[in-house]
């Protein structure tokens, strides 16, 4: 069993006992309400981390906003943001790991398996899958991937930023909704809970962007769940990290199609869609088709047969 399983699985009759912050008596009542055998109690936690994640966006978006303003309209603006959120999503939990004497990987991205062997397959699963997707719709005579629309150095250029960005997206999106917010909200209603109440905000959040429709959040949402099962599988997000970003590196970079609604520049594949909304995904793009459903069944039951429960894991 990994540290993050053990972690996710440990009683609070067998946990460590937590020493809170010393008090007077007059004011043991505040720590009994603050801290708990584990240390922060599991919602204090939560809400005190979504609180610092906003605060951070706000305060650093109002002091950014001269540079960030002078990038508006170029592709560097969605590298700035990337970063922006990857700072916002981590040094929350960094200030809350030091209050809870954990250390930072214990919330589900440990040092030791960083850009590793889970990781690398990741990458494979999520540009298969984006693959298979788009197969399916040309299956269909939905979608048609078109011609190459740049070339030479260009290409390499745009494939490497791109690359960068939606790693860094992949990081930020996955630490945010499955990193420590998904480890603090088990310890107090236990995993699946957890993980299925993030997911339908995982999937809400995605009705913000521009062209999105329900079956796109809906999509979302499962591919934030099937994200959650590979962190119960192998005990760390180092898989979804990887996954997420090669989903959407193939998606909006490789392929050229929307994402959520959105195009990016420089987009290698020139591709073109036609049919009905319900098949082609409209302007929310793939993800809002509903072959996307079955790509995602395809996908749980793929990862089910080769990286099965162990048998020292119970389930929450």
């Amino acid at each position: 069993m990994t540290d993050l399983q053990s972690q996710l699985e440990v009683s609070s009759d067998s946990a460590p006992q937590f020493q809170p912050p010393s008090s007077t008596p007059d004011s043991q009542w505040l720590s009994k309400l603050f801290f708990g055998p584990e240390g922060l109690r599991s919602g204090w936690g939560f809400a005190l981390y979504l609180a610092l994640v906003i605060a951070l966006v706000a305060g650093l978006s109002h002091l950014l906003h001269p540079g960030l303003h002078r990038l508006a309209g170029t592709v560097w603006i969605d590298l700035a943001r990337a970063g922006l959120n990857t700072m916002c999503a981590v040094l929350p939990a960094v200030a809350l790991s030091l209050i809870e004497k954990r250390s930072l990987g214990s919330y589900g991205l440990p040092a030791r398996g960083a850009f590793g062997k889970m990781f690398i397959w990741g990458l494979v699963w999520g540009f298969a899958a984006l693959s298979l997707l788009l197969g399916m719709l040309r299956g269909f005579h939905a979608f048609y991937f078109g011609t190459v629309g740049v070339y030479g150095i260009r290409a390499w250029k745009f494939a490497l930023f791109w690359g960068v960005v939606f790693l860094l997206v992949g990081f930020s999106e996955e630490f945010l909704f499955r990193g420590y917010t998904l480890f603090t909200l088990s310890r107090g209603i236990t995993f699946w809970p957890a993980a299925v109440a993030l997911s339908l905000l995982f999937g809400g959040v995605h009705l913000g962007n521009p062209g999105e429709s329900w079956r796109g959040a809906l999509s979302a949402g499962l591919i934030g769940l099937f994200f959650c099962f590979t962190l119960r599988r192998t005990g760390s997000l180092w898989f979804a990290v990887g996954m997420h970003a090669s989903w959407d590196w193939a998606e909006s970079y490789f392929y050229g199609v929307p994402d959520s609604g959105l195009i990016t520049q420089g987009h290698f594949l020139t591709p073109s869609f036609q049919g009905p909304a319900w098949l082609t995904g409209g302007s929310v793009g793939p993800e809002g088709s509903l072959l996307v459903f079955v790509v995602l069944a395809i996908l749980f039951a793929a990862f089910h047969a080769t990286h099965p429960a162990k048998p020292d894991v119970t389930a929450a």
